[in-house]
């Protein structure tokens, strides 16, 4: 099925639109605090259809990435009770938090850094971190840290790639997408259970 080659063209011309950087500084800023896709959906086509703008678009990612981070931060420590704690309920993400709780125990700051780097919900860590009043700086120099090197490293890659890249990525874009929607339940249930 050919569904993904089709979503590939659409999104190689939103990555070339002149809204684009807007687009994903916005998609950056609300993917820290609640939304559910990730900025390398929008990065990643927009570095390749402008290499020479890979390095702007990554910097635009980490910075707005960052300050949705701090936001969420703020929402977990001032606002959980009346706010924050109803919406994590009816979205059935309570056991999210307790698990970043046990993290945030077991690993410390080293938890922010695996969640901004790693595809693990960025969203319910910058929360998480406000909830347990984490000390603010050491937050935001971690995620800097992180979410720098991912979206630093997804553009480079892309920039690396180039147009053989894109061509390559138009002939294995099925398979590749069907590999992913695979790992992307995997990894539903494993965070499940």
């Amino acid at each position: 099925m050919k569904l993904f080659s089709r979503l590939y063209v659409l999104v190689m011309q939103w990555a070339r639109h002149k809204y684009a950087p807007y687009y994903l500084s916005i998609t950056a800023f609300i993917e820290s605090i609640f939304w559910p896709i990730p900025v390398d959906v929008m990065l990643a086509p927009m570095a390749l259809a402008k290499p020479h703008k890979a390095w702007h678009y990554a910097a635009l990612a980490t910075f707005f990435s960052v300050l949705g981070a701090v936001v969420g931060y703020g929402l977990g420590y001032a606002l959980w009770d009346p706010v924050v704690q109803p919406l994590v309920v009816s979205v059935g993400y309570q056991d999210k938090i307790v698990l970043a709780q046990h993290w945030f125990e077991q690993w410390g700051i080293w938890v922010i850094f695996i969640a901004s780097f790693t595809p693990i919900p960025y969203k319910v860590f910058t929360v998480t971190a406000g909830l347990l009043h984490m000390a603010l700086i050491p937050f935001i120099i971690t995620s800097l840290i992180g979410r720098s090197m991912r979206f630093f490293l997804v553009a480079g890659l892309m920039r690396w790639g180039g147009e053989r890249m894109e061509q390559k990525l138009m002939h294995y874009v099925d398979l590749l997408g069907w590999i992913c929607i695979a790992l992307a339940v995997a990894a539903y249930f494993w965070f499940s259970r």
